[in-house]
C-alpha cells in the first residue's frame, strides 16, 4: 500500500479547506465503497479526510417536503417514518441494496458515489477505459450481460449501481453539494453524467466538493411510489433490471407519472416515454401495458444483454400494477 496522510476533519469548512490544499484528497465516511477500491489498487488517496463526526446526518421535513443528511446511514433513512409513509420508493430501494450490515455502515451521499461494479474496472487488470484511459472497453465485445442498454459510449457501457439514485431520479429530488465558494445545487439527473469519451468522469461533483444533502419535494406522486429489483439472486446483489414507478391519480385517470430505471443505463434512466404514454390515461391495466411497451424505447443492446428490453417492460408493468393496485386498495387485474 502506497503511504497516505489521514485528517479527521472538524467541521465541513475544514474537510473542503483540507481537500483544496491537498490534489487527489479522499472524503471518507461508512467507507463501503472507498475501501474495497483502495484495497483492489483501483483507488490511492495521498490524504483520507474522514467526514463521519460531521453534523450531516439529519432526517426532517424541511419546506413541504424532506432533507435527508449525506451523513444519514442507509437503514436509519429506509426505516424512518416519513420516508416510509410519504416516499415509499426510497425506503423499499435501500432495503433492496447491499446487507444490513451495509446498510447500517453506508451513508446516502457515499451510496450515490459508489464506483461502478463493472467487472472490467473493478478488475484492476481487465481493459477499461474508466480506470485507465485508452486501454479500451472489455464489455464492448467480451462479457456484457449485466451492462447498460441505454447511454453506452464507445468508451464505456458499464451500468449506475446505486438503487437509491433510481427512487431520487424518479421523484426529482435534488442534491446539495458545498465547496469553498459555496453551495448549489443540482436535479439527481443532472448530478450523474453519460461516459462519453470520458468515462472517469461518473458525476457534476467537482473537485474537493462534498455532498451535504438530498431533498426530495413532497409531492402527490411521491406517495405513491415504487420501486421493484430484479436480480440475480435474492439479497446482497446489485440489480439485473430495477425500476421506480411513482403516479398521481385524480377520478380514475393518471395526472402525473414518474418512471425511472436501473441495471439497464450508465446513469439512472429517466423512462420519459413511458411516462407521456401514461399521462391523461385511465389508471387501469390496458394503460399499464401499453406505457410499459414504451420502457425500452431506444435501448441499444450489446451481444448478450438483449434480454433486458423484455425484462425492463415486464418489470415497468408489475411496478406500474403495484402502484395501480392500491388505488383500489388491491392488485390490479392481470
Amino acid at each position: 500500500m502506497l503511504p497516505f496522510a489521514y485528517h479527521r476533519a472538524a467541521d465541513a469548512r475544514d474537510a473542503l479547506a483540507h481537500a483544496a490544499d491537498h490534489q487527489g484528497a479522499a472524503f471518507i465516511a461508512g467507507g463501503t465503497d472507498l475501501l474495497q477500491l483502495w484495497k483492489g489498487g483501483i483507488s490511492a488517496p495521498g490524504l483520507v479526510i474522514d467526514i463521519s463526526r460531521l453534523q450531516l446526518d439529519a432526517i426532517e421535513a424541511r419546506g413541504g417536503g424532506i432533507a435527508i443528511g449525506a451523513l444519514a446511514r442507509m437503514s436509519d433513512v429506509a426505516d424512518h417514518p416519513l420516508v416510509r409513509s410519504d416516499y415509499p420508493a426510497i425506503s423499499q430501494a435501500l432495503l433492496s441494496s447491499a446487507s444490513p450490515q451495509v446498510r447500517n455502515a453506508a451513508t446516502i451521499g457515499g451510496n450515490l458515489l459508489q464506483r461502478t461494479r463493472c467487472v472490467y474496472f473493478r478488475s484492476g487488470t481487465l481493459p477499461c477505459n474508466k480506470r485507465e484511459a485508452g486501454s479500451g472497453c472489455g464489455a464492448r465485445q467480451g462479457e456484457n450481460r449485466l451492462h447498460a442498454v441505454f447511454g453506452a459510449s464507445d468508451h464505456c457501457a458499464a451500468t449506475h449501481a446505486s438503487d437509491l439514485a433510481v427512487a431520487l431520479m424518479a421523484l426529482d429530488a435534488v442534491v446539495r453539494l458545498r465547496g469553498n465558494g459555496g453551495e448549489r445545487t443540482l436535479p439527481v439527473e443532472d448530478f450523474f453524467l453519460l461516459p462519453g469519451d470520458q468515462p472517469h468522469r461518473e458525476t457534476a461533483l467537482a473537485a474537493g466538493e462534498l455532498i451535504v444533502g438530498i431533498e426530495v419535494a413532497a409531492t402527490a406522486w411521491a406517495r405513491r411510489s415504487h420501486y421493484l429489483k430484479v436480480r440475480d439472486r435474492a439479497s446482497f446483489e446489485f440489480a439485473v433490471v430495477s425500476a421506480t414507478v411513482a403516479l398521481h391519480f385524480e377520478d380514475g385517470t393518471v395526472r402525473a407519472a414518474r418512471v425511472a430505471a436501473g441495471g439497464v443505463g450508465t446513469k439512472p434512466w429517466r423512462l420519459r416515454a413511458c411516462e407521456a404514454a401514461l399521462v391523461g390515461a385511465p389508471a387501469d391495466t390496458a394503460s399499464f401495458r401499453a406505457a410499459a411497451e414504451h420502457a425500452a424505447d431506444g435501448a441499444r443492446p450489446l451481444s448478450r444483454n438483449g434480454f433486458k428490453v423484455e425484462l425492463l417492460k415486464r418489470v415497468v408493468l408489475r411496478a406500474l400494477e403495484e402502484v395501480g393496485g392500491s388505488l383500489h386498495g388491491e392488485p390490479v387485474e392481470p
